[in-house]
């Protein structure tokens, strides 16, 4: 995408998006985006909306994708390029890869660069609108695969600013706005915010072409709040909370570095079993076509993950840290530890969804569904697709990941793509929505077999 600073300043359009960044635009001042105006349909208008509109699907064979530390090239071996996705309208009629007997539709369209996903404890889902600043309830009041209901849970005058994650805990709904977080009073069955919260803690806004995204997670134990915070920069050194995840109590107080040295973490998901963290992270640029793999790994209190100054293990030095040979910070280089699953480089891994439905076959469950936005830093474009990464019997990554949903990118060179996945989410029911910010809709993914 376009190399360009993120300007958070609200009412600025920005058109600059790195692979691993989660925008093509910040959030602009739309003044339909402070109208809180109810999208829900009337009865009528739900009678007639139609039933799911499936996608056209071939067969894909997934193949195990796994990439070592030791099969990584050296620094600038290749050239980075610099080639912006050119966004196409969706075709006429579009054609989707997933595994055999999985069958694709339309949940929800029409949407303005929709982002990021969460469940509502009553089954509704939330979307955030992050360039209007607001965020939608999605129905499917009559269970036919469509949302037919659509309506504005909260925008600007909730104080709404550059949103991204969300999470739900102790009545209580938890949203990251990119320089801070907000906890708002919730009752079972709301369908729209009050008020304009609570800000429970500051964070740094803003970042590096678009590191603004601020995703929020409660514990299980529904006793800490987590929040992952960019850099601000593509690899200079930077005082924390800068590329970290923060933890703190769910009213923002005794705030830590949870871990460290993560570029930019976006998605963050607790395994179903081992209850333990993993986030998606999307490493640095300009280092050539294949370097620095984004990844997917579990992190723990006090892990460090190596950036700015080294990458995937110790001794992978950032050229820019280095004097006369060695790390100009040894030390926090040696504490590099190596991710659970590299991704390829300048894929964007964004959205994480362990699966814990009861539909998939059975080699899906617990393992985990990751998002790909696409890449902006690499001459052939890699991305714009959705990955299964699987686990095994024990809780752990199996070291590899494979593809499963793909299509969206029609010309690797230009890069040339209708479709830019993003947020990822489990329904009750077991079907999976992928949201795809490029053309605003929200693919349902369903196994029939």
């Amino acid at each position: 995408m376009y190399r360009l600073s993120f300007l958070a300043v609200l009412g600025l359009a920005l058109v600059a998006c790195r692979t691993a960044d989660t925008s093509r635009a910040a959030p602009t001042a739309d003044p339909a985006a402070s109208a809180k105006v109810s999208g829900a349909l009337s009865q009528t208008q739900a009678a007639s909306t139609p039933a799911a509109k499936l996608v056209k699907t071939e067969a894909l064979s997934p193949q195990p994708i796994k990439i070592l530390p030791d099969s990584l090239p050296q620094p600038y071996a290749s050239s980075s390029a610099s080639k912006s996705p050119n966004v196409i309208p969706i075709p006429s009629t579009p054609t989707l890869k997933v595994p055999a007997g999985f069958v694709v539709s339309v949940f929800a369209e029409g949407l303005d660069r929709p982002r990021w996903l969460a469940l509502t404890p009553t089954g509704d889902v939330l979307v955030t609108e992050t360039r209007r600043n607001r965020i939608q309830l999605l129905r499917d009041a009559n269970q036919d695969g469509v949302a037919e209901v659509q309506k504005t849970f909260a925008d600007s005058q909730n104080g709404l600013s550059i949103p991204f994650g969300m999470s739900f805990g102790n009545y209580a709904f938890f949203l990251g706005n990119t320089a801070s977080v907000l906890r708002f009073p919730y009752t079972k069955g709301q369908e729209q915010l009050t008020g304009t919260g609570t800000k429970i803690t500051d964070l740094p806004g803003g970042g590096y072409n678009q590191h603004w995204t601020r995703n929020v997670i409660v514990s299980p134990d529904r006793t800490k709040l987590y929040v992952s915070i960019g850099s601000q920069s593509n690899a200079d050194e930077e005082p924390s909370p800068r590329a970290s995840v923060q933890v703190m109590n769910l009213d923002g107080s005794d705030r830590q570095t949870f871990a460290s040295g993560l570029r930019n973490p976006v998605g963050l998901a607790f395994h179903p079993t081992t209850r333990e963290l993993y986030t998606t992270v999307n490493e640095r640029d300009g280092l050539g076509d294949d370097l620095v793999p984004d990844y997917f790994t579990r992190i723990q209190a006090g892990q460090f993950y190596g950036w700015p100054y080294a990458y995937i293990t110790p001794d992978r030095l950032d050229p820019n840290h280095v004097q006369n040979g060695r790390s100009v910070r040894p030390d926090l280089a040696a504490q590099t530890r190596t991710p659970d699953v590299l991704f390829q480089a300048h894929s964007a891994a964004l959205g994480v969804q362990f699966y814990n439905g009861q539909t998939f076959p059975a080699r899906y469950r617990n393992g985990a569904f990751v998002a790909f936005r696409g890449s902006w830093n690499r001459d052939r474009g890699t991305g714009y697709k959705i990955a299964f990464v699987p686990f095994n019997a024990q809780g752990r990554p199996q070291g590899y990941y494979e593809d499963f949903l793909t299509g969206f990118l029609v010309n690797p060179m230009g890069p040339d793509t209708w479709g830019r996945p993003v947020g990822l989410l489990t329904l009750p029911d077991g079907s999976l929505l992928v949201t795809e910010e490029a053309n605003g809709r929200i693919y349902r993914i369903q196994y029939r077999g």
